[in-house]
């Protein structure tokens, strides 16, 4: 790959799924590990000296902002940097305030970071970047976790900084991204950079092409998924409620929600507002503190939900997690996806050739024997989807199925998700794609 970034650029990192933008930011940062048997060809500089030991000015907002995360409380998580940067005690202070500030974050800086949403994570990451006001900024999908709101909040900070602040930022949403940068970069794993220029020649000149890739353009159409005939209720919520041990106030307030057979229902609302643990309550993987979650059309004589066994659950309520590396099992991308199956009693043939569909659906045929902590953010995400999918459950609940995907990608989930329901599989979901509700969802339950 050959790229010239000029200080005070504002670039667009575009590509498929699994093509390094990742990779690339890490090695911007200094901060890609060498691993065994890795090959490393050509030279990267960042002021004219080697990336891992220019590091210093530099700040990385990771994929997974629960990954950079290190204190037990907000405050103290933003100042740790500034304090690592030996900033003048008497404005570390005012600087954590400013940076939670601008990037609306809903608490006091006591406020426990273990307890956070995943978009309150994602905030509070964003702050600590913004605070040690870094030169050179570089952001990995800043707003796949964020409700509108916070959207809207991060651009508005990144549009205040110094003009000659450099920011390269991978992001899918294009829409509000378009409005800051002055440069998009389309990069493809194979053929490195596929296309660079203005915002309005690479989409003009170039479009039909980065399409083709799989990659987002502006205005691109997604699938629809055709209505289908609903069922009986499969699961129900009555008065559902949990409050996380420790917690001074409860995290879903009680909720009434039934979810049918070939039915739809995406979960909407702001960070914080208890979507996770909704969807959590909802696959039996945590039981209500008041209320009930059951599925009597599963099981007539254990139809409490949170009561079932755990080798019930693959064929019955499957779920794909907020953040995938808390599901995976199985130090090989094949194996992981045949777990359910198997605990559901299939027989390994059986099991390894419905992993293997998978697989090849998803576009993760060609990592079959990966190991499932090496792929980047879309493609974990899709494997943890192929685990859910793999022993037929008669319920899915996925929480945000598209984070981090390309257009392809996107639209293939969107298909198979049509699929379950034609075969009346009952699917519940939370988003904040609207393109994904208008595509697939049958109705919408706002939390607020």
């Amino acid at each position: 790959m050959e790229l010239r970034i000029e200080h005070g650029e504002r670039v667009l990192l575009l590509g498929p799924s699994g093509s390094g933008k990742s990779s690339l930011l890490l090695a911007i940062a200094g901060l890609h590990e060498r691993s065994t048997g890795a090959v490393e060809e050509g030279t990267l500089l960042v002021d004219g000296r080697p990336a891992r030991g220019a590091a210093d000015g530099i700040g990385m907002l990771f994929q997974d902002p629960e990954t950079q995360i290190v204190m037990g409380r907000a405050g103290d998580d933003v100042a740790f940097g500034l304090e690592e940067h030996c900033v003048p005690t008497q404005e570390i202070g005012p600087r954590v305030e400013r940076a939670l500030r601008e990037v609306g974050f809903p608490y006091a800086t006591d406020r426990r970071t273990d307890a956070l949403s995943g978009g309150e994570k994602q905030r509070l990451a964003l702050a600590a970047m913004l605070a040690l006001r870094p030169r050179i900024l570089l952001l990995d999908e800043p707003t796949a976790d964020l409700d509108a709101q916070g959207t809207a909040l991060l651009y508005a900070a990144l549009e205040r900084l110094p003009a000659d602040t450099t920011i390269v930022l991978v992001e899918h949403r294009l829409a509000d991204a378009l409005r800051l940068v002055d440069r998009v970069v389309a990069v493809d794993g194979e053929r490195g950079v596929i296309a660079d220029g203005t915002p309005r020649d690479v989409f003009s000149g170039a479009g039909p092409a980065l399409e083709r890739a799989g990659i987002w353009v502006p205005d691109a159409g997604v699938p629809t998924v055709a209505d289908t005939a609903k069922g009986r209720t499969l699961v129900a919520a009555r008065g559902a409620a949990f409050r996380y041990p420790g917690a001074t106030s409860e995290a879903l307030r009680a909720i009434s929600l039934e979810i049918r057979e070939a039915e739809a229902v995406a979960v909407t609302g702001p960070n914080g507002a208890g979507k996770s643990t909704l969807l959590l309550v909802l696959a039996g993987l945590l039981r209500p503190t008041s209320g009930s979650v059951s599925a009597v059309v599963l099981d007539p004589d254990r139809p409490e939900v949170a009561r079932w066994p755990a080798h019930a659950l693959p064929s019955r309520i499957a779920m794909l997690f907020q953040h995938p590396d808390h599901q995976f099992v199985a130090s090989r991308a094949l194996d992981d996806v045949m777990v359910g199956p198997l605990r559901a009693g299939v027989r390994p043939e059986n099991a390894r050739r419905r992993a293997e569909e998978l697989l090849e659906r998803l576009g993760l045929a060609g990592l079959r024997d990966a190991n499932p902590y090496t792929l980047s953010g879309g493609e974990k995400r899709r494997l943890g989807l192929a685990g859910a999918l793999a022993a037929a459950p008669r319920a899915l609940v996925l929480d945000e199925p598209t984070y981090g995907q390309d257009r392809r990608t996107f639209n293939e989930i969107v298909r198979v998700l049509g699929e379950q329901k034609a075969q009346g599989t009952a699917v519940a979901f939370s988003t904040h794609d609207p393109p994904l509700v208008a595509a697939v969802a049958d109705r919408t339950v706002a939390l607020a």
